[in-house]
């Protein structure tokens, strides 16, 4: 299995009131080949419907789920791993609970934050946000500056996230990241599907 298989890292996010297997199907239907299943303040025995079928679904087309915060959640539903944030479980109880089962992702806002998930054994870090705006409107971004001093300082794979477009990629993806995580607009395009292509069909740039 390919830790990220792709430059498009699809988020199955709740927002603008997507039925989440639904649109997980989109994802996959369009050629998404990873994504991370984000439900905030969902009953976890919704939540863990959904992951279940989602993860049922992604084995069946090769592609990798990541459940997003809840370690119990991505091992009941047999999903591929967990997202986990700063005020998460903290990364070495979780690998005591999943050990080399699952991967473990973890949210970076710095090079320090980065560097302490790369030495507890995380399997990727995520790291943002990169621009203002975005699902969580937020009021700065990262910027790619701090993109690149977090690529120089770890081997592990980025997936950059927060105000990322389709348009914005090529630029992320040079500077160091390996993919990059989009919601808003994603979601908020006419033809999801449509979008997904387009966005996988951008030829990465190398990095630089």
């Amino acid at each position: 299995m390919t830790l990220i298989p792709s430059h498009f890292y699809a988020m199955v996010d709740s927002a603008n009131g997507h039925d989440p297997v639904a649109l997980a199907d989109t994802y996959l239907d369009a050629g998404a080949r990873v994504m991370q299943l984000r439900m905030k303040d969902t009953p976890a025995r919704e939540l863990l419907a959904a992951a279940r079928a989602i993860a049922s679904r992604c084995r069946q087309r090769s592609a990798i789920l990541i459940v997003n915060d809840r370690v119990d959640i991505a091992m009941l539903a047999e999903a591929h791993g967990v997202h986990l944030g700063q005020t998460d479980l903290p990364l070495e109880a979780a690998r005591l609970l999943v050990g080399r089962e699952l991967l473990i992702g973890i949210s970076t806002h710095t090079v320090e934050q980065a560097l302490a998930a790369e030495r507890g054994g995380a399997d990727y870090i995520g790291f943002g946000p990169m621009y203002p705006g975005g699902l969580k409107q937020n009021v700065a971004g990262q910027g790619l500056a701090n993109l690149r001093a977090v690529r120089a300082a770890v081997r592990l794979p980025i997936v950059a996230i927060g105000g990322i477009t389709e348009a914005s990629i090529p630029e992320v993806l040079s500077a160091g990241a390996d993919a990059a995580a989009i919601i808003t607009d994603v979601l908020n395009a006419s033809d999801i599907a449509a979008k997904v292509r387009s966005i996988l069909a951008l030829k990465p740039p190398r990095p630089g």
